[in-house]
């Protein structure tokens, strides 16, 4: 399979995107090491081949409007990843959480209906490769402590932030 990628500058650094054929979103986050993205796909979905572009059409602007405060903007960007069933409906969740309204790990794992399962919830976060388009930096420590996140703590506090605005 061979897939599409795209790399956009933005307040917070530069941001790359894989995309399938059907414009799914496979791996994003903010590198300009489209490798980077390509090894968190899923082994059954990972593209042999991903060609770079300069634009990725709705998927580049939606990310572009994000960025400039239109924050619901990824919200329909379609997303394919591929993981155990915990796994895959967590992520489903986390396109639940509102800007602005961050939720701690517990409260995570109670939304995805497992109240108990606080490491898997924390586990969904860090094993997400569509970041921003399946948004766990808005999960937290209790208290507030912002807690992991792959591209850095300064952009997850740079991200709520702007959310929060």
């Amino acid at each position: 399979m061979t897939a599409t990628a795209a790399t956009q500058d933005t307040p917070i650094g530069p941001f790359s995107t894989i995309v399938d054929a059907d414009q799914r979103v496979l791996a994003s986050g903010w590198t300009a090491d489209v490798e980077e993205l390509r090894v968190l796909i899923h082994s059954t979905m990972r593209p042999e081949t991903v060609r770079a572009v300069s634009d990725l059409g709705d998927v580049t602007r939606a990310v572009d409007s994000y960025h400039r405060g239109e924050l619901r903007a990824v919200d329909s960007v379609a997303v394919a990843q591929r993981s155990g069933e915990f796994l895959m409906h967590a992520w489903g969740v986390l396109r639940t959480v509102e800007p602005g309204a961050p939720v701690t790990y517990s409260e995570f794992a109670e939304l995805s209906g497992r109240p108990a399962a606080i490491r898997g919830a924390a586990s969904a976060c860090a094993r997400n490769a569509a970041a921003l388009f399946v948004p766990c930096h808005r999960v937290v420590r209790i208290g507030g402590a912002l807690g992991g996140f792959r591209w850095g703590l300064p952009a997850k506090k740079w991200l709520l932030a702007h959310e929060a605005a």
